[in-house]
């Protein structure tokens, strides 16, 4: 990304204006987190989500994971995808661990649950993940991860070791207040209906997927 571009890009974060509408405890089968909803509004139903480990210790770097909704992965157990696996190894490893998962609610790369099954449709037709989305007139991914570094800017964390096989994810923080220390692979034992999904994610997106 040449420097003009991040320079314009950081900016454009700053003017976002995400605000911590609400916080509670959360038990969950992996331990206790406290969750706190960020949106624009009070009224906004669909918040971005937070969840701090009870063992998270801001003074040293924090292990983060930003998750990218999917309803049909995470919910439903979906095996187009390793997203729910990655979700539940990611909440896991950040309850042990003493961390925080960011939940941002971009489905299917940021097109919607609508269009993402219009686009499962196009790829049951023989569209790849990326040829789909652009066949509907969208991005290949379309998410902003400038959402995460504004909720972890209002958490207060300022270096993390971050949970992921995404190099977008890395590249969005190089000109932002938090500091990637460690890249922390997830790897997820693909089966047979998400294989070509998987190398769809490691030879056109670059994921590193080992």
């Amino acid at each position: 990304m040449a420097k003009v571009e991040a320079e314009l890009l950081f900016m454009d974060i700053k003017e976002k204006s995400l605000v911590r509408q609400a916080e509670a405890l959360i038990p969950t089968p992996w331990g206790n987190f406290r969750m706190a909803a960020y949106a624009e509004s009070p009224e906004d139903w669909m918040p971005h989500l937070a969840l701090i480990s009870e063992h998270c210790n801001l003074n040293e770097p924090v292990l983060t994971r930003l998750h990218s909704e999917c309803l049909t992965g995470d919910l439903f157990g979906s095996k187009r995808c390793d997203c729910g696996e990655q979700l539940a190894y990611a909440l896991n490893k950040v309850a042990k661990e003493g961390g925080v998962l960011l939940y941002l609610r971009q489905e299917g790369r940021g097109i919607g649950l609508i269009n993402k099954l219009k686009a499962y449709n196009l790829q049951d037709m023989g569209f790849n993940t990326i040829d789909a989305n652009i066949h509907l007139g969208f991005e290949a991914d379309a998410r902003d991860y400038g959402i995460a570094i504004e909720m972890l800017e209002d958490l207060g964390v300022s270096e993390i070791n971050l949970l992921t096989n995404n190099p977008d994810k890395i590249e969005a923080f190089e000109h932002s207040t938090v500091n990637v220390i460690n890249r922390i692979p997830i790897i997820i034992e693909p089966n047979a209906e998400n294989q070509e999904y998987l190398r769809v994610k490691q030879e056109f997106m670059g994921h590193l997927l080992g």
